[in-house]
């Protein structure tokens, strides 16, 4: 179970890595829509697991790839948003999360049916 300052910290890197991805998103992989859905803390606030649906896209699997490759990037636009709020700069790991996708293809099979 997540402390509160775990929660606080990854709702706080929730909003403001969703931000760095608007910003940044149209120069690292395009048209591609990219939304953050979770971010899960480590105990000890050092490693941030950040978990990415993506859409409006047929290649997702280019998209991951771009932005795992631009992560130094990303983290940089993060830490110049949330520096002051923060003692330790947490490591980012970007993981992708496909429960939408898989929701809908269940839907679609539910709906042949």
């Amino acid at each position: 179970m997540a402390s509160k300052r775990q929660e606080q910290v990854a709702q706080m890197i929730k909003r403001n890595f969703s931000i760095v991805l608007s910003n940044e998103g149209l120069y690292i992989y395009g048209e591609a829509l990219v939304s953050v859905t979770d971010v899960k803390m480590s105990p000890d606030l050092r490693l941030a697991k950040i978990y990415v649906s993506i859409f409006n896209t047929e290649d997702k699997d280019a998209v991951y790839d771009l932005l795992v490759q631009h992560t130094a990037t990303l983290k940089y636009e993060l830490v110049k948003r949330i520096r002051k709020h923060v003692r330790r700069i947490p490591d980012i790991h970007i993981y992708r999360d496909d429960l939408i996708d898989e929701m809908y293809n269940i839907d679609n099979m539910l709906n042949n049916l």
